[in-house]
């Protein structure tokens, strides 16, 4: 039946009484705009997952992350035409499956630095450390003597935490990692990094997906810092955390407890939820807006962040008057032919703008 116009048939049929097609109307245009871009991301994804992946040979490897976009992109010319949509779905779910049941692992071929784990536990008020690395650097990060010791750190002598944060490129993005320090003259660094394998170069874009396993470099303060301030020449800056001696015993122990677990419990490490910023502000107790602050990501804004927080410090305003001045007066300044020697962590912290208080070290 035709409307009284002669037009087209009424209830959106055609002449012959068959469903025309749904108008292209601006809602059903987004939504298959939405659906073409998710299936795109889910692509990238997928793709991202297998050429990341830690699979061997890596002609295997290589060869599945073709493979894959070749199957989701070829299944739409698979005849019959109701084909596509199961070969998709049964791939994709393969895919979905291998990634969330692919485990971390402690017994891969790592890059020298990572090759040693560290280990720790506490007996009492004493927390021994084994294997603390203290790598000596010669003309760059890799021409070095690799070296580890074992140490013990009496609880009742730690009086400071300091954040370090290290830049190579721009403003944006820094690595950032504590330094815990005692009244008889010890520190311990403890950064929270990739666990790189020997056969892989470093990555930003693998971090992503199941690349790097989680490592702790638990290290001499001549190395972890040493390294970027004398070898690689990054701009280093340390702040002193303004937290209460009961934090800053808790915080250790956090550690402390990770170093140890992550040996029999291996985890994968992942830029967005669990990197060098987001495992410092878990284990401090962090309000959760701020865990979930832009700075977490844009990591070489964390300072200005703990500075937010009431974090830093305390500094003298009148000298301090805000973060930029903070910030500013807290860059470790290095000679070219300095000398990283054992009084390496002194040297570091002269001129830098110590907390008010008896000695500068009290946090209360």
């Amino acid at each position: 039946m035709t409307d009284r116009h002669g037009g087209k048939p009424a209830s959106g049929r055609t002449q012959d009484g068959s469903r025309g097609a749904l108008p292209d109307t601006w809602p059903r245009r987004v939504a298959r705009w939405g659906l073409h871009a998710a299936q795109g991301l889910g692509l990238l994804l997928g793709v991202g997952a297998l050429y990341y992946s830690t699979i061997l040979p890596d002609a295997l490897r290589l060869g599945l992350s073709v493979a894959f976009p070749a199957i989701m992109v070829g299944a739409r010319w698979l005849r019959p035409a109701g084909l596509s949509c199961p070969v998709r779905i049964v791939a994709a779910t393969a895919l979905a499956v291998w990634y969330v049941t692919d485990p971390p692992r402690n017994d891969r071929i790592w890059a020298g630095e990572y090759a040693v784990p560290a280990d720790a536990w506490r007996v009492g008020d004493v927390v021994h450390v084994h294997n603390v690395r203290n790598f000596r650097y010669h003309r760059t990060e890799t021409d070095y003597t690799p070296a580890w010791y074992d140490a013990t750190y009496d609880l009742t002598r730690l009086d400071s935490v300091d954040m370090v944060t290290s830049y190579w490129a721009g403003e944006a993005i820094a690595h950032v990692f504590l330094s815990f320090g005692f009244s008889d003259g010890q520190h311990l660094a403890i950064s929270i990094e990739t666990r790189r394998q020997a056969r892989f170069p470093y990555s930003t874009i693998a971090g992503f997906f199941h690349h790097y396993e989680l490592f702790y470099v638990t290290a001499d303060e001549r190395d972890l810092i040493g390294v970027r301030t004398d070898i690689r020449r990054e701009r280093v800056y340390l702040y002193r955390l303004n937290i209460a001696p009961e934090v800053r015993e808790r915080l250790f122990l956090s550690y402390v407890g990770a170093i140890h677990d992550i040996i029999y419990r291996p985890v994968w490490y992942n830029t967005l939820t669990d990197n060098c910023t987001t495992g410092i502000l878990a284990r401090a107790g962090a309000r959760l807006r701020y865990r979930f602050d832009w700075r977490v990501i844009l990591s070489g804004h964390t300072a200005a962040m703990a500075y937010d927080m009431n974090l830093l410090g305390p500094y003298d305003h009148s000298r301090y008057p805000g973060f930029a001045a903070v910030h500013d007066a807290s860059r470790i300044h290095r000679a070219r032919d300095a000398v990283i020697d054992p009084g390496y962590s002194a040297a570091i912290r002269v001129g830098l703008p110590p907390p008010e208080g008896p000695g500068g070290a009290d946090m209360h």
